[in-house]
C-alpha cells in the first residue's frame, strides 16, 4: 500500500486547467471563511439518538496553526461490557480522518479514506477513538498524495507516514482529549506544506457543494466556478478522494437522512424534488441502497429512539 501511495504520485494540474468564471474569483483567492465553532449537529450519523445510547461524542476545534487543513478532532468511548455489542453506521463526510484506536478488536493508528458507502463500526466491550478529521481536501493537500488511491480502505498511519512511528503510541498514551490534540498538532506542525492554490480551489466547491442546498448536478458547478468537468475530476480525486457527482450526492443524502430523522416526514415527493432527485422512487432507492432502509422506515426508527430517550429523561406525571 505504501508504495502504491508514495511512487503513485498526484497527478499535475496545469495552471491552464483551471479557468475562473466571471461570477468567481480564481484560485488564488483565500478559501472561504470558517467559524471556528464546532458543529454539535448529528449529520451523516445514522439513527443518532439510538447510536448515543451506546457511545459518547466529543469534537474539539484545532488551533489556528492547523486549521487550513483540519477541520476538528472528535473522540468516542464505550464501555459495552456485560452488553450486545451496536453497529454504528455512518454516512460518512468526503473527508480522510486519522483514528487512533484502542479496543478488544483492534489498536493502533490508522488512516481512513473516504468511504463512498456506508461506514459500519461494530462496538464491543470497552474501547476509544481519537480522531483527525481533515477538511475535504486537506489531507491530500498536507501530504501531497493521491487520496483516491484508499478510497474505501483503511491502512496504518506509518504505511502512509512513515515517520509516525511514535505518534500512535504518545496519543494512546495521553489522558485527556485535550492533550491527545496537543501531541497531534505537535506532529502536524513540524510538517509545514506549501501553499496550493488548487487546493483552496476545491476548498471553495467542497464549501459551495456542502452548504448550497440548491447545488444538486455538476454542471452547475462548473458553470459556478468555470472549471472543465475533467479538471474536476481530476481535481477530487487527487484531493478529496471521490468524484464531484459522488460529493454531491452524499451531501444531499446527508441531508435527507438529517431531516428524516427530524420528522421531515410529510411529503416525501418535494423532499426529494428539495434534494435533486428526478422524484420521489429515485430518492427512495438510492437512499434504501445507502442506508439500508427505506426513508419512511427509518423515519419512524428515529422517531422511535427519540422518544425511548425523551421518556428516560422526562418525569412521568401521576
Amino acid at each position: 500500500m505504501s508504495s502504491m501511495l508514495v511512487d503513485g504520485g498526484p497527478p499535475v494540474l496545469e495552471e491552464r486547467d483551471i479557468v475562473p468564471s466571471s461570477a468567481e474569483s480564481d484560485a488564488a483567492r483565500p478559501a472561504p471563511a470558517r467559524t471556528p465553532a464546532i458543529p454539535t449537529d448529528t449529520k451523516g450519523i445514522l439513527h443518532p439518538d439510538e447510536q448515543a445510547k451506546h457511545r459518547s461524542l466529543v469534537r474539539c476545534p484545532p488551533s489556528p496553526a492547523v486549521d487550513r487543513y483540519v477541520e476538528w478532532y472528535w473522540s468516542v468511548r464505550w464501555d459495552l461490557r456485560g452488553r450486545a455489542p451496536y453497529r454504528a453506521e455512518v454516512l460518512s463526510y468526503p473527508s480522510v480522518n486519522i483514528t487512533f484506536e484502542r479496543s478488544d478488536t483492534r489498536t493502533g493508528g490508522f488512516v481512513n479514506g473516504v468511504s463512498t458507502t456506508k461506514f459500519v463500526r461494530e462496538l464491543g466491550g470497552l474501547g476509544e477513538t481519537f480522531g483527525i478529521r481533515f477538511r475535504a481536501g486537506g489531507f491530500g493537500a498536507f501530504t501531497g498524495l493521491d487520496v483516491g488511491s484508499f478510497r474505501d480502505s483503511s491502512v496504518d498511519i506509518t504505511d502512509v507516514m512513515p515517520d509516525a512511528g511514535e505518534l500512535t503510541e504518545r496519543v494512546l498514551d495521553a489522558d485527556t482529549d485535550e492533550r491527545r490534540r496537543a501531541v497531534v498538532e505537535e506532529y502536524l506542525g513540524g510538517r509545514p506544506a506549501a501553499d496550493d492554490p488548487t487546493y483552496r480551489l476545491v476548498l471553495r466547491i467542497v464549501d459551495a457543494m456542502a452548504t448550497d442546498l440548491e447545488l444538486t448536478r455538476v454542471d452547475q458547478i462548473t458553470d459556478r466556478f468555470g472549471v472543465p468537468t475533467r479538471t474536476l475530476q481530476r481535481m477530487f480525486r487527487r484531493y478529496v478522494g471521490a468524484g464531484p457527482k459522488w460529493v454531491l450526492r452524499r451531501y444531499r443524502l446527508q441531508d435527507g437522512a438529517d431531516l428524516l430523522a427530524k420528522g421531515r416526514t410529510d411529503d416525501l415527493a418535494a423532499l426529494a424534488a428539495e434534494l435533486g432527485y428526478f422524484d420521489q422512487a429515485h430518492f427512495s432507492r438510492e437512499f434504501t441502497a445507502e442506508v439500508g432502509m427505506a426513508p419512511l422506515e427509518y423515519a419512524k426508527n428515529s422517531l422511535r429512539s427519540r422518544n425511548e430517550v425523551t421518556a428516560k429523561v422526562t418525569p412521568t406525571r401521576i
